[in-house]
C-alpha cells in the first residue's frame, strides 16, 4: 500500500481473545465465566474441565497470544509503523474492560480490534462486538470518556492466514510414510456451532443452508487443496469436518464429526489422513484435546497413520497480514480506495458489520457495528 506506515486516524490496536486458565485452580472460574447465565453446576463444569486438568489446568492460548503479540510488536517496529498494541480476554485476564481502560487512560480515541477468529459466526464475532459494548457500557458508567472502535475484517482468506496453512499440510504430508503419503486424505477441521447459527452467519444476504461460516472454510480449504496440490503433484480428496461440539445432544451441530470421519475414511481404505484445522489460529486447547489428544487415540484405535499440521499461531507472515489488514483499514477510513488482499472465490469480508449479520441468540447491544449503539 502506498501509505505503509500510516495508520491513523487510529492511535491502538487491541488483539481481542477468548482467554483461557493459567493453573489448576483457575479452570472452574474460568468456566463459570464462559458459561455464566446458563445455570451449570459446579461439578458439571469440573467435569468439563478435565480437558484443561489433563494439561496441568493451563490453556496454551495466553502463552500463543502472547508469542502473537510480539511478533505484531515486532512487525510494527520493523516497518515503522508507529502503532502500540493492547491485548484483552472475554472470559480470563487480561480482562476487556481492563484493558480498555488503560487504553483510555492512555489516551487512546480511535481504536483497531483484531479478533483470534477469523471467520463470520455469533460465537467468532457479534459475541466479541457484544463483549466490547459491554465494557464501554462499562467505563461509561465510570464516567470515562468513550473511544470509537472498529473490528478489522474476517481475515479468512488472507495470504498471510492461508500461506502457512498450506505449509503446514504439505509438512504433515511429508512426515507420512512414503507407502501411504499420495493416497492420505486432508481433513480440513474447525470448531462445530449449531446448524442455526451457521445458518445465520454472516450478512442477511449470506444466509442459509450454513451461512457464511461453511462457506467460508469451505473455500479456503479449496484455496489450500489447490496450493498442496500444485506443490506436491499430488490431487489429495479432502472434506471439511468439525470438532469440540458443546451443545445439548438434541440441539442440531454441523457434522460430520472428525473421529467418525476417521472411521468412515478407514472404513473406506483411505491409507492415512492429514487433519488441518483451518478454523482456528493457534493450537489451543481444541487442538491440543481434540485433534492432538481424542482423535489421535482414535486413529491409533483404528490403526489409521495420521498427522496434524500446525496452525497460524504467531508466524511472521500472519503478523504481516495484520500490518496489511491495519493499513487497508486506516486508508479507507481516510477516504482512500483500497484493493484488499484476499485470496479464493468470495473476496474480501466487509469491514462493517451490517444489521442483522450473525444475529444474537436475544437482542443485546453490540459494538463495531452499523447497528453499535457507540458511533
Amino acid at each position: 500500500m502506498p501509505d505503509v506506515l500510516d495508520a491513523s486516524p487510529y492511535d491502538a490496536l487491541l488483539l481481542l481473545s477468548f482467554g483461557g486458565p493459567e493453573g489448576p485452580d483457575d479452570v472452574v472460574p474460568f468456566l463459570e465465566n464462559v458459561t455464566r447465565g446458563r445455570g451449570i453446576p459446579k461439578e458439571r463444569l469440573k467435569e468439563v474441565g478435565q480437558h484443561y486438568f489433563l494439561f496441568g489446568g493451563v490453556s496454551p492460548i495466553n502463552d500463543q497470544n502472547r508469542a502473537l503479540l510480539d511478533a505484531l510488536r515486532k512487525d510494527f517496529a520493523e516497518h515503522g509503523l508507529d502503532l502500540p498494541v493492547y491485548w484483552g480476554n472475554r472470559n480470563w485476564a487480561p480482562y476487556l474492560t481492563d484493558t480498555l481502560r488503560e487504553m483510555v487512560r492512555d489516551g487512546r480515541r480511535r481504536i483497531l480490534v483484531l479478533a483470534t477468529s477469523a471467520y463470520a459466526s455469533y460465537s467468532g464475532c457479534r459475541q466479541y462486538r457484544e463483549n466490547l459494548a459491554d465494557s464501554l457500557a462499562a467505563l461509561e458508567a465510570e464516567g470515562l470518556e468513550l473511544p470509537r472502535i472498529d473490528k478489522l475484517r474476517h481475515y479468512f482468506n488472507h495470504p498471510g492466514f492461508v500461506e502457512p496453512m498450506v505449509d503446514g499440510v504439505v509438512r504433515s504430508l511429508a512426515e507420512l510414510p512414503e507407502e501411504v503419503r499420495d493416497g492420505a486424505h486432508i481433513a480440513f477441521c474447525t470448531h462445530s456451532i449449531p446448524n442455526s447459527a451457521a445458518d445465520t452467519s454472516g450478512p442477511v444476504e449470506e444466509h442459509g443452508d450454513g451461512g457464511a461460516y461453511v462457506r467460508q472454510h469451505l473455500d479456503v480449504a479449496q484455496v489450500i487443496a489447490d496450493a498442496v496440490r500444485e506443490r506436491t503433484g499430488v490431487d489429495h480428496p479432502w472434506q471439511l469436518l468439525y470438532q469440540s461440539r458443546s451443545g445439548a445432544p438434541h440441539i442440531p451441530w454441523l457434522e460430520p464429526d472428525i473421529c467418525d470421519h476417521l472411521e468412515e475414511r478407514r472404513a473406506a481404505g483411505v491409507p492415512a489422513v492429514v487433519m488441518a484445522p483451518i478454523g482456528f489460529v493457534s493450537d489451543h486447547m481444541e487442538v491440543l484435546y481434540d485433534l492432538d489428544t481424542e482423535a489421535t487415540a482414535k486413529a491409533e484405535e483404528l490403526g489409521l497413520p495420521v498427522r496434524r499440521s500446525a496452525t497460524v499461531g504467531a508466524d511472521p507472515r500472519f503478523a504481516a497480514a495484520v500490518r496489511d489488514l491495519v493499513l487497508e483499514r486506516s486508508a479507507a477510513e481516510r477516504g482512500r480506495e483500497v484493493a484488499p488482499c484476499a485470496l479464493g472465490a468470495l473476496g474480501a469480508s466487509h469491514n462493517l458489520c451490517p444489521v442483522g449479520c450473525c444475529p444474537a441468540r436475544a437482542p443485546r447491544p453490540a459494538a463495531a457495528g452499523a447497528d453499535s449503539p457507540y458511533a
